[in-house]
């Protein structure tokens, strides 16, 4: 083989080490569209978007996952702010997927549900453009760090609803899990994050009524695994979207 074919070889040999290492911690691949996954067969919220459950099995599922719920009234917002739950998108959380690997929870998130992702030059981390194909409406989003808030990464439940369900009385250190969870994020059209605010299934669910089934499991997945209680008005309306 010439040292061109060498040269070549390698570099190839580079590429893909560099994709699957991307791959592993949940990154995109560059210009290929990203495989949606239900939120069943996404327990640890690696895998992206919010694909519909749709078979007669998985709603079934659905409904046992969700009937396990606690139910309590909901509590003050008293004392609340976003500081509670560790400083914005930092990289120090712990026990969680993609915790402490040098970029911050915003841009794994991205980088995770984004196609054609782009980062900005000289590293592997900050996403400066993508394509987002939004899960809560269904369109297709042409952002850029330019235009930052046109994409926001939602909290599937609030920080401030979890703040009011028990999250007041956690150690400082799972608030930060709850809010770097992978799980518990999902980058969506900003205007509509901003109108659901901090609002439970009872009164806001994604407007694309073919995932309502699938926020309702994410957000049930999400309070199981934290120990959450949700509102017995939310439950209700969780297992109405999985029947």
């Amino acid at each position: 083989m010439s040292a061109r074919g060498v040269a070549a070889a390698l570099l190839g040999a580079l590429v893909m080490f560099s994709v699957v290492s991307r791959e592993d911690t949940g990154a995109a691949l560059q210009g290929e569209a990203r495989v949606r996954a239900a939120p069943l067969d996404n327990p640890s919220g690696t895998r992206p978007g919010l694909a519909p459950v749709t078979s007669a099995g998985d709603r079934a599922e659905a409904v046992r996952l969700i009937r396990r719920l606690a139910v309590a009234p909901m509590g003050s917002k008293a004392g609340y702010s976003r500081a509670r739950f560790g400083r914005n998108w930092a990289d120090t959380a712990t026990g969680v997927p993609y915790a402490r690997n040098g970029c911050r929870t915003r841009d794994d998130l991205l980088a995770r549900d984004g196609e054609k992702v782009r980062y900005r030059s000289g590293s592997d981390c900050v996403v400066v453009a993508m394509e987002l194909r939004d899960p809560y409406t269904g369109r297709t989003i042409r952002w850029s760090r330019k235009r930052a808030d046109e994409v926001q990464v939602d909290h599937v439940i609030p920080l401030s609803y979890e703040w009011r369900m028990g999250a007041r009385r956690w150690s400082a250190a799972k608030r930060a899990r709850i809010a770097n969870d992978p799980l518990n994020l999902m980058p969506v059209e900003g205007d509509v994050n901003e109108a659901k605010g901090g609002l439970g299934p009872a009164r806001w669910l994604p407007p694309r009524r073919k995932v309502r089934c699938a926020y309702a499991v994410r957000f049930a997945q999400v309070a199981l695994k934290y120990d959450l209680p949700v509102t017995r008005a939310d439950k209700a309306a969780m297992l109405a979207q999985c029947r």
